[in-house]
């Protein structure tokens, strides 16, 4: 199908004609009771719209110059009879290669999106994720217009996101404080004013954060007595020491002499890192996939232990649970004592 008139002109005939096309499509295969979901980045690709105001919507403003596979709307095999060769969220900007680095976190991240540009056969081109929620491809799609776009006109070399990676490796490198980076970043911004630099370090993070995993912050007694949790989560003060959970802090003063409101800091935070989304990235990439499974493809019965599963404990589990050990993608998990110091007996006060 002939996608080239997204990038044309909207008073044009071949605009026209092909937003025809595309709507006669959409609702020939997406269709839920006479709607569609809106193909509009600015409503997070999670509203449903008539034909009619589909159609007002895209004649007053753009189509989404990326959106070229319409995997939201009935396009199950990625076939391109454009007059361009382009990836599936195409940037005029910047093109990311097969092998940039850039593009693996993003595969990594968002679950291997990107078909495979090797693939000789276009019938076997599939969106590796084509069962992504609208919510999680509408920030692949913004996520991608930061990994696609140059750092200035004409470079080649960075984009934005790769750019903003390598400054943060710096910054973790040489433990440069958050303060330092926005200051940084506001004069790289205020010299090079063609430059697409965002203006602060929080700024920064919002977008570099996309990539990564996220963790989960639980207020905790300073005594380490409990944690606010559950039942437990709206309480003021700990239940065993009747220690407050909040930081004790100055009260400041108006001009007027009324009282400032402040905002509450917990005096302790336990930072809690879900598993279960940690060992799905890792099989979302292919080559720790194979490492995760490497227990029962290297498989050897030479009689030398080498790892656990050459134990006679990993083995007798394997008999008593032949159902989990079926599948080599199941995950045995072992505890690590390392660095474990939770009564300060060691020498070091750190407990992992």
């Amino acid at each position: 199908m002939d996608k080239s008139w997204i990038n044309m002109p909207r008073n044009t005939c071949q605009y026209m004609d092909g937003l025809n096309k595309f709507l006669d499509f959409a609702f020939a295969n997406k269709s839920v009771e006479g709607k569609i979901i809106f193909p509009c980045p600015k409503c997070n690709l999670k509203k449903w719209q008539t034909r009619e105001a589909t159609h007002e919507h895209l004649i007053l403003h753009p189509f989404p110059k990326g959106y070229t596979f319409w995997l939201l709307h009935g396009e199950t095999s990625f076939v391109q009879n454009t007059t361009e060769t382009a990836p599936v969220f195409q940037s005029n900007e910047h093109k990311v290669s097969g092998n940039d680095p850039i593009r693996v976190m993003f595969n990594d991240a968002f679950g291997n999106f990107f078909c495979d540009d090797n693939v000789e056969d276009d019938e076997d081109i599939r969106p590796r994720s084509s069962g992504m929620m609208p919510d999680e491809i509408a920030e692949y799609l913004k996520f991608m217009h930061d990994g696609q776009q140059s750092f200035y006109e004409g470079c080649g070399k960075y984009s934005k996101l790769s750019f903003l990676l390598k400054l943060y490796h710096i910054k973790c490198l040489c433990r440069i404080s958050d303060k330092a980076m926005s200051m940084i970043l506001e004069l790289l911004a205020d010299a090079f004013d063609y430059a697409k630099i965002p203006c602060s370090f929080y700024e920064a993070k919002k977008i570099i954060n996309k990539l990564g995993l996220h963790y989960t912050k639980i207020d905790a007694c300073p005594n380490d007595c409990m944690l606010y949790c559950g039942e437990d989560k709206d309480k003021e003060v700990c239940k065993k020491c009747n220690e407050s959970r909040w930081k004790r802090r100055k009260k400041n003063k108006t001009i007027d002499g009324t009282m400032k409101k402040q905002k509450k800091v917990p005096a302790k935070v336990l930072r809690y890192f879900p598993l279960k989304s940690r060992l799905q990235q890792m099989f979302m990439s292919s080559k720790i996939a194979e490492h995760m499974q490497w227990h029962a493809s290297g498989s050897t019965n030479d009689g030398i232990l080498r790892h656990p599963r050459d134990s006679e404990a990993w083995k007798n589990f394997d008999l008593m649970n032949p159902q989990f050990a079926s599948d080599a993608r199941n995950v045995r998990l072992g505890l690590v004592a390392d660095g474990f110091n939770p009564f300060g007996d060691l020498s070091t006060s750190h407990s992992t």
